[in-house]
């Protein structure tokens, strides 16, 4: 079948960032002569059709951040931008800011893949951010396992780093993005695998997207791969929808099924997995749609809300929280101000709190 050009570095010590969307290995993974297959959808998405409500695409958590490069969303956690430039004053204020704030215990860095950065730069940051003694957890999100997966078992560097500065007492957190489970192949398995032997602790989380995995087989097929490959399933998101087209927006309440559909066909701790939300409202847990409400509950926000619990009215189509009734005049750009009102079907309680999970 034919296959596109593309291009590879393969230096991971060079000062250009490697390009893991576009390489040998993922694009043989595709059947090029099938317009709809999903891993083809992933890197070519159609362009937008007229008369939807949104696409699909980044999630709030990446969306924004503070000119110095950090954003300080929840109380004990910050963003942190990954630099564009070799000059290490370029996040030298976001470090600095961390250092100064003791009650931030885990650090995220954000606004794209971390290992698109060379090994040695990768490095700096997390040597500086180790430095911060009050910094128990670096979390570092990722596709490149599955998307380049050589990049990960072929670069002792990157595991010897791993290694040294991912401990019991401060760990390393990777946040990978499988989004189907033929990505989660023997070379996928293995790159995962050593990273999880250096000493990293791997979750995944993965967007529900129309026409590329919402099906709750294939959904059940990834949390039992995952589970194989050493990975916890963390969470399914519905993310954002955006402009005017729905190619890969999938209705909160379609999105609870399959999910909960999907945890049925495994019989291991894949059950563990969870639907949420990620708004600059917080993040919110979709614990149920039933009987058309929708049962949420803060697992973190801005202002430390943990456990606030909300029922609204939720119709078929609600793509997203302000799509819920009543909500419109109710999101902020920070905060849901939901109040108690019969008239919009909202009810707000708070929930003691008998566990928690970060963002």
């Amino acid at each position: 079948m034919a296959m596109p050009e593309f291009a590879r570095n393969v230096d991971h010590d060079a000062a250009a960032p490697i390009c893991t969307n576009t390489n040998t290995y993922y694009h043989k993974l595709i059947d090029w002569d099938n317009a709809d297959d999903p891993l083809r959808k992933l890197l070519s998405p159609a362009l937008p059709k007229t008369g939807g409500k949104g696409v699909w695409g980044a999630s709030d958590e990446e969306a924004e951040y503070l000119a110095q490069g950090y954003r300080h969303k929840f109380r004990a956690s910050a963003f942190l931008m990954l630099p564009e430039t070799e000059a290490e004053e370029g996040v030298t204020p976001a470090l600095e800011y961390i250092a100064s704030h003791p009650e931030i215990r885990q650090v995220i860095l954000a606004g794209g893949d971390c290992f698109s950065l060379p090994t040695a730069k990768l490095r700096k940051l997390i040597e500086s951010l180790r430095a911060i003694p009050h910094v128990g957890i670096i979390r570092l999100s990722t596709r490149t396992p599955v998307m380049d997966p050589v990049r990960i078992s072929e670069d002792r560097g990157l595991l010897r780093l791993i290694r040294e500065y991912s401990t019991p007492a401060k760990p390393i957190y990777l946040m990978v993005h499988v989004h189907h489970p033929r990505e989660m192949t023997a070379e996928a398995t293995r790159s995962l695998r050593s990273l999880r032997d250096a000493g990293a602790v791997i979750v995944n989380r993965t967007p529900i997207l129309g026409g590329i995995n919402d099906a709750p087989e294939l959904l059940g097929e990834l949390l039992e791969l995952l589970e194989l490959a050493g990975v916890t399933p963390y969470y399914f998101f519905v993310d954002r929808p955006r402009d005017d087209d729905c190619q890969f927006a999938v209705p909160l309440a379609k999105a609870y099924r399959l999910v909960e559909q999907a945890k049925l066909t495994t019989a291991g701790l894949g059950r563990r997995a969870r639907l949420a939300v990620n708004h600059d409202a917080g993040f919110i847990e979709v614990l149920a749609v039933e009987s058309g409400k929708a049962y949420l509950k803060f697992h973190a926000s801005p202002d430390d809300e943990a456990g606030k619990f909300i029922t609204a009215d939720c119709p078929e189509d609600a793509l997203w929280l302000n799509d819920l009734p009543g909500s419109e005049s109710r999101i902020g750009s920070v905060q849901i101000d939901w109040t108690d009102s019969e008239d919009y079907g909202l009810h707000t309680s708070y929930v003691k709190r008998p566990y928690q999970i970060g963002d």
